[in-house]
């Protein structure tokens, strides 16, 4: 059961992937207990949680909260099509590393190209969560699983922090190839660029990003 990966400069944004180990006891979802993990009962008490309420399983030891992310404050990302509706929250890259610190948020990154109110200047990065094991992240809106490919479709609406966007394209890219990949991480204006891991049918670890590009509407 593996997967939160910390998000580098030099393989940016390169994985989102987490797992969640359910097991139904009492009425309600736990935990499966890891060795050298806590009791079932003290994971449950501080485990993150996706947006089902399950606790969700990080790989490795749980990250510290980054002073600089908030989950919320900065509106609200929708995409009527997927039922994707989420708060937007605020993450910095910080010493080379992005760390989104929840799996019920979306995140703008402040420190890459513009913010949403500034929508018009240039491009708005955000990103998310997706899990698997069963989890229910942001990005599961996003990503037809089984057909490994985009659930949003082009020409689909988006709207973050009252700006409407419209789909232009999406793309998986390897997550090795991602932080090279010049034309993600342009900067241009009216450009919403929504980042999140491509789950894989056979529940492994993810080894792709799906990428969704969209333009500012009006």
């Amino acid at each position: 059961m593996r997967s939160l990966r910390r998000w580098r400069r030099g393989d940016i944004l390169a994985a989102t992937a987490v797992v969640v180990a359910l097991g139904l006891i009492a009425g309600g979802f736990v935990l499966s207990q890891t060795p050298g993990m806590p009791t079932v009962e003290a994971e449950v008490a501080t485990a993150p949680h996706d947006l089902a309420g399950n606790p969700v399983q990080i790989d490795g030891p749980t990250p510290a909260p980054s002073a600089s992310a908030t989950p919320d404050g900065v509106g609200r990302i929708s995409a009527p099509s997927v039922g994707l509706d989420v708060p937007l929250g605020a993450v910095n890259v910080v010493d080379d590393v992005l760390e989104p610190p929840g799996f019920t948020s979306a995140y703008w990154v402040r420190n890459l190209g513009v913010a949403p109110a500034d929508a018009a200047s240039g491009t708005v990065f955000v990103v998310m969560h997706s899990l698997r094991g069963g989890g229910v992240g942001p990005g599961n809106a996003l990503i037809d699983v089984d057909r490994g490919r985009a659930r949003i479709a082009v020409g689909a609406d988006i709207t973050v922090a009252g700006v409407d966007y419209r789909v232009d394209r999406t793309e998986a890219l390897d997550k090795t190839a991602i932080g090279g990949d010049a034309d993600v991480w342009a900067d241009t204006p009216g450009r919403l660029v929504v980042i999140t891991c491509l789950q894989r049918p056979d529940g492994k670890p993810s080894t792709e990003n799906m990428v969704v590009e969209a333009s500012r509407v009006g």
